[in-house]
């Protein structure tokens, strides 16, 4: 038996990567061409499911205005108002968010801005 080249005691892998603020929290950003894991934002999720099960209470009567909900859920009324906007989002785009394809500059701040009602519109805007 014959020895061989010696084992070395450390080894040193090199991972290209950065590291980038995404609504509020520090995230890994690998290079581009690079397989990314695909990844839910909560925060938009959990807005997302709000504004459709406010919706849903809204059309069903169970509350009558805005307002009610509001104080209801214990929250300022132009945050519903402005939650409630999501469940314009052109259907892709909501897809997108909860599969965690969309893009970076999709954030909770970025939607509850203003947006157009139109989903063409909405996706060069969005995209």
């Amino acid at each position: 038996m014959t020895r061989g080249a010696p084992i070395p005691e450390t080894v040193t892998l090199h991972v290209p990567f950065r590291i980038v603020k995404r609504g509020g929290r520090k995230e890994m950003q690998m290079p581009e061409g690079a397989a990314q894991p695909l990844r839910t934002d909560s925060a938009l999720v959990k807005a997302l499911a709000r504004a459709f099960r406010w919706k849903r209470m809204l059309e069903s009567g169970e509350f009558a205005t805005i307002a009610e909900l509001a104080e209801r859920e214990g929250i300022a009324p132009s945050y519903t108002t402005r939650v409630l906007r999501l469940t314009l989002l052109a259907p892709d785009i909501v897809e997108a968010i909860l599969v965690g394809k969309h893009g970076p500059e999709v954030t909770l701040a970025r939607v509850l801005e203003p947006f157009p009602s139109e989903w063409p519109e909405q996706r060069r805007v969005l995209a």
